[in-house]
């Protein structure tokens, strides 16, 4: 607890704290796993089913379209629910908070295994998101209580590295799940995963000190999310990241479907695909780590929305016209995704360094756009849905042509100190 919190006095004086010294260091590696978990939640979440998605159709005589709203009524929880759980964050520290979270969303998943409907399984999605985003948001607030400017989107870059081992092993261990059990065990699992998650969060220091919680009243807390929407560099960080996670989502939402209703694609087989994306984002989450601080938040996150903007036109293009067949959409999908490593750390903590007193609410406003604009990309997926990938391809191309605009027009070159 004290390495610590005499991090943070550090970072309140005005320095960059020192990152934690070595592997030896039981409690920083104890943080860092913690912190990688909760950072994670949302991918499991919606990882772990994708492969049975199409069983879930026929099981709960639903159609395609509608079961991809199942992410999308996730998605609405996670954003929204963010919004009110960083202002929480900023007035009570952030251990109570991502507790109340995990209990709901061990209710929500509990929920959803014992789902009759569509309709209700994505009521307790949006439960089941509303606790998980908790942990989401003040993680990464946790990481800003501890770290300022590149030194922050590096450490995020790390841990970003080390959660997506859930990403990439979720698919495959959910189509395996499949295999042997039913889909109703996936969400079992998960409640799993929860329980197991919050005994880990117990272990966890306290990363805000009562002299620097925020004590304003919680509506007024509420209010001054206005005054962040009006200050243009936090939109431009937030519009690049929150464009290509419309991208992501409409990727997750329509590639099920696209490769295995379409292209024929075992479910099992799949997971192998998806992963492929995850090894993609793990490399340049490592590239962005090493270079960060040499380069700088801003260059990094343009290089990203620019290798995004370029492979999403190209999978459009393929979508349409079917060239190439299904490695046409494999290879600048793969390539598309893998920009994540570029674009969601450095949007960040682009974002966090423009007003580091109030981390909390900063990274819900941060993350509600990001998830928002997957609400809208993994729905006009599902809307559009006409049984061929170009619905995927032409809302990729949009999002990634947006993520480019927003790094490029709404980001000054110059930033905070320790981002350019």
């Amino acid at each position: 607890m004290s390495d610590v919190a005499s991090r943070a006095e550090t970072l309140e004086a005005g320095t960059v704290p020192a990152a934690p010294s070595t592997p030896a260091n039981g409690q920083a590696v104890r943080v860092l796993a913690v912190l990688s978990a909760l950072m994670g939640f949302a991918s499991i979440s919606t990882d772990l089913y994708l492969p049975a998605l199409p069983t879930m159709t026929e099981a709960l005589r639903s159609e395609g379209g509608t079961m991809e709203l199942t992410i999308s009524g996730y998605l609405i929880g996670f954003s929204l629910g963010q919004l009110l759980w960083g202002p929480l964050g900023d007035r009570h520290g952030r251990r109570g908070p991502i507790l109340a979270g995990l209990v709901l969303f061990v209710i929500g998943s509990a929920g959803c295994a014992l789902s009759a409907s569509a309709g209700e399984m994505i009521g307790w999605r949006v439960l089941q998101a509303v606790g998980a985003c908790a942990g989401v948001v003040l993680a990464r607030a946790m990481v800003r209580d501890l770290y300022a400017g590149a030194r922050a989107a590096q450490m995020l870059s790390t841990l970003m590295t080390v959660m997506a081992i859930a990403p990439l092993l979720g698919p495959i261990v959910g189509g395996q799940i499949l295999r042997l059990a039913s889909w109703e065990a996936i969400f079992w699992t998960l409640v799993g995963v929860g329980v197991a998650t919050l005994l880990a969060v117990l272990t966890l220091p306290e990363t805000l000190p009562p002299e620097r919680r925020n004590r304003e009243p919680l509506g007024q807390a509420m209010a001054r999310y206005l005054l962040l929407l009006r200050h243009r560099r936090v939109m431009g960080y937030a519009g690049a990241g929150g464009f290509f996670y419309g991208g992501m989502y409409a990727y997750i939402a329509g590639t099920p479907f696209a490769y295995i209703s379409y292209y024929g694609v075992p479910a099992q087989l799949y997971g192998l695909l998806f992963a492929a994306g995850i090894v993609g984002i793990m490399v340049t989450n490592l590239v962005n780590a090493r270079l960060v601080l040499r380069l700088g938040t801003v260059r990094l996150l343009r290089m990203g929305t620019a290798g995004a903007a370029l492979s999403a036109v190209v999978l459009a293009v393929n979508a349409w016209t079917g060239w190439g067949g299904l490695a046409g959409l494999v290879v600048p999908l793969l390539l598309f995704v893998a920009m994540t490593g570029f674009i969601v750390a450095n949007s960040i903590a682009g974002a966090l360094a423009s007003f580091p007193e109030r981390a909390g609410a900063v990274s819900a406003l941060v993350g509600a756009i990001h998830y928002g604009s997957g609400i809208i990309g993994s729905g006009l997926v599902g809307t559009f849905a006409d049984g061929t990938p170009w619905p995927l391809g032409w809302v990729v191309a949009l999002t990634g042509l947006g993520a480019l605009a927003s790094a490029c027009l709404l980001v000054p070159a110059t930033s905070p100190a320790g981002q350019e």
